[in-house]
């Protein structure tokens, strides 16, 4: 089991203080992630994360969000990345992305999942699920 599937937190979001999660769990004993109840909450995070990556910063493809989820500064192959979610999801490095764009997210989700986590078989029905909690 990866560390992402043992904390139920399939694309290994950071902690941060001052920030709590829905289903976040009790007792944190990962000092650098995230541990949440169950895989949905922390899909459902990581929809969060991506709708004000969207909305908010108003990134517009999937290469800006990539590169803002793992800036090369902080060490990551973030080209890789992008080239990986690429093929994984189906969806092109400069297409434009928009919130409500729900099965082009859960694609790049479930991608993202396989790349942090080796999460490779996520039930379509639980992303569906994350995907509308996080609105």
């Amino acid at each position: 089991m990866t560390r992402g599937q043992r904390n139920h937190n399939p694309l290994n979001i950071r902690r941060q203080d001052g920030t709590h999660w829905l289903g976040q769990s009790r007792h944190q004993w990962d000092k650098e992630f995230v541990q949440f109840k169950a895989d949905l909450f922390g899909l459902r995070a990581a929809f969060r994360i991506l709708r004000s990556y969207l909305t908010v910063h108003d990134l517009q493809t999937l290469r800006q969000v990539i590169y803002r989820w793992a800036p090369p500064e902080d060490g990551n192959a973030t080209r890789t990345y992008v080239e990986l979610v690429t093929l994984h999801s189906g969806i092109a490095p400069d297409a434009l992305l928009r919130w409500g764009d729900k099965e082009k997210l859960i694609a790049i989700v479930r991608a993202m999942a396989w790349i942090e986590s080796r999460m490779d078989n996520i039930d379509t029905g639980l992303l569906n699920q994350a995907y509308e909690l996080a609105r």
